[in-house]
Order: C-alpha cells, then structure tokens, then sequence
C-alpha cells in the first residue's frame, strides 16, 4: 500500500487491534499520546477511537439494508458501453464510463442525463463488475455438453503420448502447423506443415494456403513421396486440421499402417523437437509477418 493511501475499515481495524493490547496496559499519560498516534494514522475522530479501544473492534452486521443508489438506467448505459467496447473487463471500462456515454449520446445511440453522468462518474469498479455479471447471466446462451462429450470425439480413441527422445527406429514423425497470420488470425493465410524425425532429425516441410483437408492431404503426399524412409508415427497437436474425418480416412484407408498420437493439451514439450524447428527452420527465415497470397 502507498503512504498516500488511506486505510481501509479492515486495516484500521487490525491495527487497532494491535494498538488495543497497549493502550490497556499503559497509564493515563501514555494513553494520551497513543490516541495521538492512533488518530494520526487513521484519522479517526478521538472520542471514536476511546469508545473502540473500550469495547469490540469486531464490525456489527448491518441491521438493515442499505438502499439502491443506481438504478435501471445505470445498467442499461453499462450494458450498452460494454458491447461498443467489445466487453472488456471491469477495470478498463469504469474510467470510460462518462467519455463513452458522451460519445454514444453524440451520435444518437442513447440517452443521457446529468444524474446519470454523475452515478458513472463516481461508481466503483466492484460495483460494474457485480452488474456485468449480472448482465452476462441475462444473456442467452447456446447449450453446451457437459463432461466428457465436450471433447472431440475423433480423438478419444487416439492416445496421448511423448515421443521417447532416445527413440530407436527411423519414421516417427512430431508434426506441427506453422501460422503466418500476422497479428490477426482472420481469414486465410498461408501456414508451414513441418515434420521432423526424432531419431534421425529428417525434417520436411511444406506450405498451404488455408488449413482445409484438400491442402492439408496434398502436403503429406508431397512429403511422403520426398522422405528416405517410411513413416511409422503421425504425432502431431490436437488441433482439427489433423484430426477431422477426411484425415483420418486418408490415414486409415489411403495410407496404411500409420499409428496415429497426439500430444497432450497446453503440453508443447510433447512435440519439443518440431516445436524447436518451427523457430529455427521457419520462423528464422519468414519471420512473424502475415502471408495470405499463392505467391
């Protein structure tokens, strides 16, 4: 806490906890001066402080409740700042409060008043953020499956695992897919298929414009006509361009005898070499801008 700050009820409360053990054990001139410094501190008035140190420190529940201060128009004018704002957080939008509403009332998308200006000139952050969530219930929401069917169902019969880095026998591939977005993932854009040997340290790789099962199948046949040996292990991420019905049919039925693995989820070390090689094999020579043309 900053020296500038005031304390807190709780902080009050706990130093005077601490200050209350002294002040019954000290004599009448002694008890003087830790009223001053009590009263320097937390700026409390003195015969308050007394009447404290005396009884309980401990805070009584309200006898009854406090009443609204911010009405209906306060949450609508929330509500609407929040969705021009892209709903972000309690902290950002409570200082833009006042600004945005003067904004939105510019161009005729809402009403404003001086009571209202001032509710959200002095409302807290804790104070929007009980009313969002009270706004985010009230939003319709499509249904969700719960517990295990959330999970792709193409993938709950293929194993998770780690490749063993002292692996023995040539062909097992970790593979990944290199974005080249730029700083927005919209639309269509180029991405790099690598696909490194843990064994051998064989690397292939392959561009697609898009991430559709078409390219997707071109560039494992461009890479499987180009390597020395046969691949035994696919092991790529859980992502679905990998997993997806067309893939796994070109993996049961076009190509045969290719086991299928998958890395854990959030668990890059799972596919740490091909992982390794996305910076030094790729993004060391295309870098990090957005590449979204054939050329």
């Amino acid at each position: 806490m900053s020296t500038e700050d005031k304390m807190n009820i709780d902080e009050r409360r706990k130093y005077l906890r601490k200050m209350q053990k002294r002040y019954r054990k000290a004599g009448r001139k002694e008890r003087g001066r830790l009223l001053d410094e009590m009263q320097a501190v937390t700026e409390l008035n003195r015969n308050y402080l007394i009447e404290s140190l005396h009884g309980g420190l401990n805070r009584k529940p309200r006898s009854r409740q406090r009443s609204c201060v911010y009405g209906p128009e306060v949450d609508d004018a929330i509500r609407i700042v929040w969705e021009s704002l892209d709903y972000i957080c309690a902290e950002r939008i409570t200082p833009a409060l006042p600004d945005m509403v003067r904004h939105l009332h510019a161009h005729g998308e809402m009403e404003i008043y001086p009571a209202l200006l001032d509710h959200l000139s002095g409302i807290s952050i804790s104070t929007v953020g009980r009313r969002l969530n009270r706004i985010r219930q009230d939003q319709p929401r499509l249904p969700r499956p719960k517990g295990s069917q959330r999970a792709n169902k193409l993938t709950r019969d293929i194993p998770m695992r780690r490749i063993p880095w002292d692996e023995r026998e040539s062909g097992h591939f970790e593979t990944d897919l290199v974005h080249h977005c730029g700083c927005t993932a919209s639309g269509e854009y180029v991405c790099t298929l690598q696909m490194i040997d843990v064994l051998t340290g064989w690397s292939e790789r392959r561009a697609v414009l898009g991430r559709s099962y078409l390219v997707m199948e071109d560039a494992f046949r461009y890479i499987l006509a180009h390597l020395p040996f046969p691949v035994k292990e696919i092991h790529p991420d859980n992502g679905s361009e990998f997993f997806n019905h067309h893939m796994l049919r070109f993996w049961g039925e076009i190509v045969q005898g290719v086991r299928l693995s998958r890395s854990r989820p959030y668990q890059k070390n799972d596919n740490r070499n091909v992982e390794q090689k996305n910076s030094t094999l790729v993004r060391a020579y295309l870098g990090y801008e957005r590449l979204d043309t054939v050329a």
